[in-house]
C-alpha cells in the first residue's frame, strides 16, 4: 500500500446553518454555568463503522509522515508495532536532555534566575484585564457610555449561549473591579438583548435553536459507553475531529455525557499513543488561515478569543495574561530584537516575505546539512565557535558575505534555539505563553487540540507565521528519525523549554515533579508538532460566525429607525432575499485577473457535483492551454508548467476567501449569493504570465 491513507466519513451538511439561539431569551447569569461545578473529564469518542453511502465522501485524515510510514509498513510486512514504551512516553535521555535544556536556559544571559522574572511583567490591575479582553474580543463598546446598541448587537448576536455566558461572566468581574473603585458599572449586557435594534438583528431565531439542537446531536449521538478500548480492538487509535459546532459547545455537551453514570465506569485514561485524527470535509472545503483577508482575519481572532475564554472557563483553566514591561533593545540586527520590527525591515528587502531571513537561512541550511546529523538539536555546539558564529552574522548576513560551508549544523541548531529564546518577547507571546503551558492539564486530547487550534489563530501573523515555519522544520527531523535517531519525542522535549522558558514571563513549568513536568510540557510540544496541518484551519463554526457577522455589519442601520422598520416589516416578512437552494443550475460568470487577462471574463455552468477544481480545469483549457498563447512556459524536458491560480470569492458575506479546490460550488452560491468569484494568482506563486 502506497501514498496517504483514506477513510470514509460522513459529510457534514454545508447548507446547516451555525447554531445560535434566540438572544433575547438569554438569562446569562454566570451562577447558571456548569463552570461552578466540578469539572468532570470528559470522554473522547469514535465513530461507529458503517457501509459508505453516495452521500459520503473520503479524506484524508490529519497524519503525519510517521502515521503514514508506519501504517504503510504495517499493511506490507504485518510486522508488529513500536514498543508501546517508545512511543507513549519519553525515555530517560529525553528526560535528562529537557532538564539540560533548561539548566543551559537558565545559565544563558538573562536567564540567572527564571523564579524571580516577575520584574521582567506584571499582572494587570484589577478589571484591567477583563477591560484588555473585551477591547482585543471586539466587545470594549459593551463598557462605552456614548455606544450604541447596533454596534454591540452585531458581534454579541453571532455568539452562542455559551459564548455569551463568557463574555457575561467578563462584564460581572469588571463591574465589580468599578465598585471596588467606586465607579458607575457599565450597562448590562441583557439590556442590550432586549433592545429593538438587537430583535432586528436575530431573525428566525427560533429556527437557529432548533438548527443548532440539530448540529450538536451530530456531534453527541455516538454515547461514550460505545467506544471499545483501542488495545482491546488491536487496531490504530482514530478521532473524529468536527468543527461545525463551536468547540465550546462542544466541550458541554462531553462534560454532560462524562457524568453519565454508564460512562464512569468504562472510561479509560489516555495512554500517551497519538491517534491519527481525521477531520471530515464539509462541502464547502478546508479554510486555512492563509485563505482569509486580514479583515476577516481579525474577526476570526475576536471570535476565536470568545470562544477559547469559554472553553477555559469550562475546563477550569486559568488564562491570565502578563504584559511585558518595558525592555532595553540590544543593539543587535538578528538577536533580541522584536519580531515584528525584524520582519518589518526583512520586508523592506524582499517584501512577500512572512518569517525573519535570518531564520529562513538557517532553517534552510539545516534541512540541508542538520537533519541526518545523529543528534540534532540535542548535540550541544561548540560555545567559542556559537560565539564567533553570531558575532559574524551579525556584521555580515545582509551584506551576503557569510559562508555556510564550514558552519557546523550541532552549531546551526544552537543558534536557532538561542535566536528563538533572546526575543525580547516570547514567540507564543506574552499574553497566551501561559495558555499555552495550561493545554498539558487538559485530560482529553480533542479538547486540547480545540484549545490549541483557538490559540494558533490568537497569535499575531508575524508569531504564527515564524512557528509554523519553526514546526515545519521540526517535522522534517522527525521524519528522519532512523537517521539522526530523534523521535518526536526527543524533538518535543529538547524543544519544550525554548517555546515554554522566557525571562519575560514567570513560568510554572519547572514547578512539581520533575518527570511530569517535562511530561507535560513536551506533550504539548509534541501535538504541535504532529498536527499542525491540522491546527492552521480556520473551524466551520468560525468561518459561519464570521459570515453571520458580515451580514449583520452590511445591514446593522437598515431598521434603524423604528418607523421604517415596521413599515418594511408589513411589506417583507423577511429582509434578506435568499434564493431558492438548489432549484435550478444557474450559470455563473467568473471575472479572471491573471496576467494580461485582467479584463476577461468566464461562464460556468453549475450543478450539484460542481467544485472550484472543475472551474479551474474549464479555466485551464480555455485560456491556458498550450505555451503558443503566451499563457503557460515551457520546461526543458518539453513539459508545459502554468501559473498557480486559485478560485476566490470576494463580497458579500466575506471579504475575500481563497477557496478549497474541493468546495461545491452550488452550496457555495446558497452560502453566499452576493460574492462575486475570482480567479486570481496566488500570492506566492511565481510571476509570470
Amino acid at each position: 500500500m502506497g501514498g496517504k491513507e483514506e477513510v470514509v466519513v460522513s459529510r457534514l451538511d454545508s447548507n446547516m446553518q451555525f447554531p445560535r439561539t434566540k438572544l433575547s431569551r438569554f438569562r446569562l447569569r454566570p451562577n447558571n454555568s456548569p463552570v461552578r461545578g466540578k469539572r468532570s473529564k470528559s470522554k473522547l469518542h469514535k465513530k461507529k463503522a458503517r457501509d459508505p453511502s453516495p452521500t459520503e465522501m473520503s479524506v484524508d485524515p490529519w497524519a503525519g509522515t510517521q502515521d503514514q510510514a508506519a501504517a504503510e509498513h504495517a499493511h506490507s510486512t504485518h510486522t508488529p508495532p513500536p514498543s508501546q514504551d517508545q512511543e507513549q512516553h519519553p525515555d530517560e535521555l529525553c528526560l535528562d536532555s529537557f532538564w539540560s535544556e533548561v539548566e543551559t536556559i537558565r545559565q544563558g544571559s538573562g536567564y540567572t534566575d527564571l523564579d524571580c522574572t516577575r520584574r521582567d511583567s506584571r499582572q494587570s490591575e484589577e478589571g484591567e484585564q477583563e477591560e484588555q479582553w473585551l477591547a482585543d474580543a471586539g466587545l470594549s463598546n459593551l463598557i462605552s457610555e456614548d455606544s450604541e446598541d447596533v454596534d454591540n448587537a452585531v458581534l454579541l448576536s453571532t455568539l452562542t449561549r455559551t459564548q455569551a455566558e463568557a463574555v457575561q461572566r467578563r462584564l460581572d468581574s469588571y463591574t465589580l473591579s468599578l465598585r471596588k473603585r467606586n465607579k458607575p458599572p457599565p450597562r448590562d449586557v441583557r439590556d442590550i438583548f432586549h433592545s429593538p435594534i438587537a430583535q432586528t438583528l436575530l431573525p428566525e431565531s427560533q429556527h437557529s435553536e432548533d438548527t443548532a439542537q440539530n448540529s450538536m446531536a451530530s456531534v453527541a449521538k455516538t454515547p461514550l459507553s460505545a467506544v471499545t478500548p483501542e488495545h482491546q480492538r488491536g487496531a490504530p487509535k482514530e478521532e473524529f475531529f468536527f468543527t461545525d459546532v463551536a468547540y465550546c459547545e462542544q466541550a458541554v455537551i462531553f462534560l454532560k455525557q462524562a457524568k453519565l453514570p454508564q460512562n464512569n465506569s468504562q472510561r479509560r485514561k489516555e495512554d500517551g499513543t497519538l491517534p491519527r485524527v481525521i477531520c471530515p470535509k464539509c462541502r464547502l472545503g478546508v479554510t486555512r488561515i492563509q485563505d482569509l483577508s486580514h479583515a476577516d482575519m481579525k474577526k476570526v481572532r475576536q471570535l476565536a478569543l470568545i470562544d477559547m475564554t469559554a472553553l477555559s472557563d469550562l475546563l477550569e483553566l486559568e488564562v491570565k495574561r502578563h504584559k511585558t514591561g518595558k525592555r532595553k533593545i540590544p543593539e543587535s540586527t538578528l538577536f533580541g530584537v522584536p519580531l515584528a520590527t525584524l520582519l518589518e525591515n526583512d520586508q523592506k528587502m524582499k517584501p512577500n516575505t512572512s518569517t525573519p531571513l535570518f531564520m529562513q537561512a538557517l532553517l534552510s541550511f539545516l534541512e540541508k546539512k542538520g537533519v541526518d546529523s545523529e543528534g540534532i538539536l540535542r548535540v550541544p555546539g561548540s560555545q567559542s565557535r556559537i560565539k564567533l558564529l553570531q558575532q559574524n552574522l551579525e556584521t555580515n548576513f545582509y551584506s551576503g558575505q557569510v559562508s555556510w560551508d564550514e558552519v557546523s549544523p550541532n552549531d546551526a541548531a544552537a543558534l536557532l534555539k538561542k535566536f528563538i529564546r533572546e526575543l525580547p518577547a516570547p514567540l507564543l507571546t506574552a499574553e497566551y505563553l501561559n495558555t499555552f503551558s495550561a493545554v498539558r492539564d487538559i485530560t482529553e486530547l480533542k479538547q486540547k487540540l480545540h484549545m490549541l487550534n483557538l490559540l494558533i489563530l490568537l497569535l499575531p501573523e508575524p508569531n504564527r507565521n515564524t512557528l509554523k515555519a519553526l514546526l515545519e522544520f521540526l517535522s522534517k527531523v522527525v521524519s528522519r528519525e532512523k537517521r539522526n535517531r530523534m523521535n518526536l519525542w526527543a524533538v518535543a522535549t529538547i524543544m519544550a523549554p525554548n517555546l515554554f522558558l522566557h525571562k519575560a514571563v514567570p513560568s510554572r513549568l519547572t514547578e512539581g515533579a520533575e518527570k511530569g513536568q517535562a511530561e507535560k510540557a513536551a506533550d504539548v510540544m509534541r501535538l504541535l508538532i504532529r498536527y499542525q496541518d491540522l491546527l492552521w484551519t480556520i473551524p466551520n463554526f468560525l468561518m459561519s460566525q464570521v459570515r453571520k457577522l458580515n451580514e449583520n455589519s452590511n445591514r446593522r442601520y437598515q431598521f434603524y429607525d423604528r418607523r421604517i422598520k415596521n413599515l418594511l416589516r408589513k411589506i417583507h416578512t423577511d429582509s434578506r432575499d435568499k434564493p431558492d437552494k438548489n432549484t435550478s443550475e444557474p450559470r455563473r460568470t467568473v471575472k479572471i485577473q491573471v496576467g494580461d487577462l485582467e479584463s476577461d471574463t468566464m461562464e460556468f455552468q453549475l450543478n450539484i457535483s460542481s467544485r472550484a477544481s472543475d472551474l479551474l480545469s474549464q479555466f485551464h483549457r480555455q485560456f491556458l492551454r498550450s505555451p503558443d498563447n503566451g499563457k503557460g512556459k515551457m520546461r526543458r524536458n518539453g513539459s508545459v508548467v502554468y501559473p498557480d491560480c486559485a478560485l476566490y470569492e470576494v463580497g458579500g458575506n466575506i471579504g475575500e476567501h481563497c477557496l478549497d479546490p474541493d468546495t461545491h460550488l452550488l452550496d457555495l452560491y446558497n452560502s453566499n449569493p452576493g460574492g462575486e468569484w475570482f480567479i486570481k494568482m496566488k500570492p506566492n506563486a511565481s510571476r509570470g504570465l
